[in-house]
């Protein structure tokens, strides 16, 4: 128990995993896994509770106690608590369940075919709740079908059907169950988050505060930058709405009397050539009432 004492001392991050199911092999796995980061121990869960009572100088380390369900074993680390349930979840693998065993959710059989053949198969899936029949030749389940509830103990009947269907609803590994990490425990489903979605979301977060801060003139080290040249091109483009000669804007001023120059010289073409029409259509009269006179005379000639 002094060992113990003196590594939750040590130690600023103490974890619980349960190690109920855990085969031998995935426990050699792991240990070859965490080996330099990670101290994995096992005793007495008794032992445990003495050990941690007796860091009283840990604020709120005894509340750890409340944790020590199925197989208890402490892991004494300085890996930031979030990453470390990655690694440990990383690492498990899937399992068919067993007689006995709880359901860990929900456990949902998918319609579909199947690659039984028909014989006493359909008469076995309709004694746990799902319907079968025959397609092709071969057993096809008709309907997503519930098989056991979460929390459900699963009996004998439903843990042979789900194994030879191919469905594994159980995690092999080290099931973190608790963190204490500066006088706060972290349980695993505070623990349990997707790392890149919570980085995206912070990111969201930084750019939707960037934005609010530049619109409302806000200035911080990030922002200083962004609101001088928001403010710069603020002030430029005034200067040359309203023509004032600054050297940073010559250029644009040169530029936007040359375009407004053009746009005046194209005006005033379009202008002219609009004036010029009527006379193009008086001559055109003219033509045809000569071409007229000149019928009428030919006419007079042959009649």
């Amino acid at each position: 128990m002094k060992d113990f004492t003196k590594l939750i001392s040590e130690y600023p991050i103490i974890g619980i995993v349960n190690m109920e199911n855990l085969p031998a092999k995935q426990l050699q796995k792991m240990r070859s896994t965490l080996r330099g980061s990670v101290l994995l121990r096992m005793t007495k869960r008794n032992l445990m509770k003495l050990a941690i009572e007796n860091n009283k100088d840990k604020k709120g380390i005894e509340k750890l106690n409340e944790y020590l369900g199925g197989m208890p074993a402490l892991l004494f680390t300085d890996t930031n608590p979030f990453e470390l349930f990655n690694i440990l979840k990383k690492n498990k693998s899937k399992a068919p369940i067993k007689a006995g065993q709880k359901a860990p959710y929900d456990i949902i059989v998918p319609a579909g075919p199947t690659g039984f053949s028909p014989g006493p198969i359909i008469g076995e899936l309709g004694q746990v709740g799902i319907a079968a029949g025959i397609e092709g030749g071969k057993v096809s389940i008709k309907k997503d079908s519930l098989v056991a509830k979460k929390g459900e103990v699963v009996n004998d009947k439903k843990a042979s059907v789900l194994m030879r269907l191919g469905v594994e609803p159980m995690e092999i590994g080290l099931d973190l169950v608790a963190v204490y990490e500066q006088g706060e425990i972290l349980v695993k489903e505070v623990l349990d988050i997707n790392v890149d979605d919570y980085r995206q979301k912070i990111v969201r977060a930084y750019h939707e505060a960037l934005s609010i801060a530049i619109d409302s003139a806000y200035a911080t080290e990030e922002t200083s930058k962004l609101l001088l040249s928001k403010a710069f091109m603020q002030a430029r483009a005034v200067a040359i709405s309203k023509n004032i000669i600054a050297d940073a804007i010559i250029p644009d001023l040169l530029w936007k009397a040359y375009t407004e120059a053009m746009a005046l010289v194209e005006q005033t073409a379009v202008t002219e050539t609009a004036a010029a029409a009527p006379e193009k259509k008086e001559e055109k009269k003219e033509e045809k009432k000569d071409d007229s006179a000149a019928a009428a005379g030919l006419g007079s000639l042959f009649g």
